[in-house]
């Protein structure tokens, strides 16, 4: 049974921590963010990294990329070679990670921030000789605050641009359909309430029926109809040429980005 140890209590890592059953260690420089965390029950802080390292078969890394980077000789020495790993450090690659722990038992998440909520849809990327046996504990790690779906490191931009950054793509859709309901007359609270249950019901459809959502959408347009009007101003506004030009943007960011991080290490 694998006993799990978070490197880092902040925003993210008290989120997964939060989301986990059983014992988990925690240890974070800051002592009294972890003792606070710790104090909610079924979590322990500890005073060290030595500590932690001694009680722990798979280590979380959930501390910044920057801070992680004065970690890595202390880790070696601590015997990180021997132990499983889980980051969540943006920007830190595989690459990088498997050889400043001298281990090929690691795996990366992208998680996103409603992992609050335990709603997060996290990537999770194993290193290419990483075991099934941890890529399947890290999997289940994730699915404890949320969905996980394993993907390949290199689709990590792609991730981004349809998980990541969509969600604030998708509150922004959220504000437009409620102001379009201000504009007709129905207050924003009332109308932003509306959109969201109505984003929910859309939600359950694709995923209760497994059709495709054009074949849903063509079953809601009927001929002459009210929907069909608004779907032709959606295409007439380029509407999925801007989702999907939003989505390459954010994707190639992200690649960029991993690129600067990547030399910046070099």
């Amino acid at each position: 049974m694998n006993t799990l140890g978070i490197i880092g209590c902040g925003a993210m890592g008290s989120a997964i921590a939060r989301s986990l059953e059983g014992a988990v260690y925690l240890y974070d420089s800051d002592l009294e963010k972890a003792r606070s965390l710790a104090s909610e029950g079924k979590r322990t802080q500890l005073a060290s990294l030595q500590e932690l390292m001694q009680k722990s078969d798979c280590l979380l890394i959930a501390v910044k990329p920057q801070i992680l980077a004065t970690l890595y000789g202390q880790l070696r020495e601590l015997g990180s070679a021997d132990k499983n790993w889980i980051s969540i450090a943006a920007g830190v690659s595989l690459d990088t990670l498997t050889e400043k722990l001298g281990t090929d038992e690691v795996v990366r998440f992208m998680p996103n921030i409603a992992a609050q909520m335990q709603a997060s849809v996290t990537a999770v990327a194993p290193s290419q000789r990483c075991s099934k046996e941890h890529i399947s504990y890290a999997q289940q790690v994730a699915q404890s605050f949320g969905s996980a779906f394993i993907l390949p490191e290199s689709q990590f931009g792609a991730f981004i641009g349809i998980s990541g950054s969509a969600i604030a793509f998708i509150l922004q859709f959220y504000h437009a359909l409620a102001m379009g309901g201000v504009q007709q007359g129905i207050a924003y609270p009332t109308a932003l309430h509306i959109a969201v249950e109505t984003a929910k019901s859309a939600a359950s459809l694709v995923a209760d029926t497994g059709r495709n959502p054009v074949e849903l959408a063509t079953t809601v347009c009927s001929a002459g109809g009210t929907t069909i009007e608004g779907m032709l101003a959606l295409a007439e506004g380029g509407f999925d040429a801007t989702v999907m030009q939003a989505v390459r943007k954010a994707s190639e960011k992200s690649s960029k980005l991993e690129a600067l991080a990547k030399d910046a290490k070099r």
